[in-house]
């Protein structure tokens, strides 16, 4: 089996095939990023990321950096989507008591009651185990923004899920 190293360099010189199959791999990730991120929006966040890829993808100048690169637009695109529908967070007050039959929430309920940079913090600390400094890199951000975000996402996500 190829890498995706090997495939990206492929890709990178022309090889049609090449991109189609690195794009497929890639599709299943970026969904789950942006998806956590964009909510109801993530395939379209999905969607601009496979296309900053494309036009991208030659200038990537580690292949093996490959999964961070789009991790990185992933997120971008996602909160950017995210922010262009209204990411003001909803009023935590407004959620059920606990025995409530419309409690009925699940993470992605939860999610959406947060804010696109609440979201993105959770998905990149806490679901793909990034560390502080790669998270502020990513977010562009000072590390102790990361730390206080995280505070309040965790804190609100907590708030909502056992309310």
């Amino acid at each position: 089996m190829i890498s995706e190293a090997e495939l990206v360099r492929q890709a990178q010189a022309g090889d049609t095939l090449a991109l189609a199959h690195l794009l497929d791999l890639l599709t299943p990730y970026v969904g789950r990023v942006c998806g956590a991120i964009a909510l109801d929006r993530g395939p379209d966040a999905a969607q601009e990321t496979l296309i900053s890829v494309f036009r991208g993808l030659r200038g990537l100048t580690r292949p093996e950096a490959l999964r961070g690169w789009v991790r990185a637009i992933a997120v971008r695109e996602a909160v950017k989507i995210a922010r262009r529908d209204g990411g003001v967070p909803a009023d935590l007050s407004s959620v059920p008591a606990r025995g409530d039959p419309q409690l009925a929430a699940d993470v992605h309920d939860v999610l959406r009651r947060l804010s696109p940079e609440h979201r993105a913090i959770l998905v990149l600390r806490d679901l793909e185990d990034l560390d502080e400094q790669t998270v502020a890199a990513m977010l562009e951000v000072p590390k102790g923004t990361v730390k206080s975000r995280l505070a309040r996402a965790r804190a609100s996500f907590r708030k909502a899920w056992t309310a």
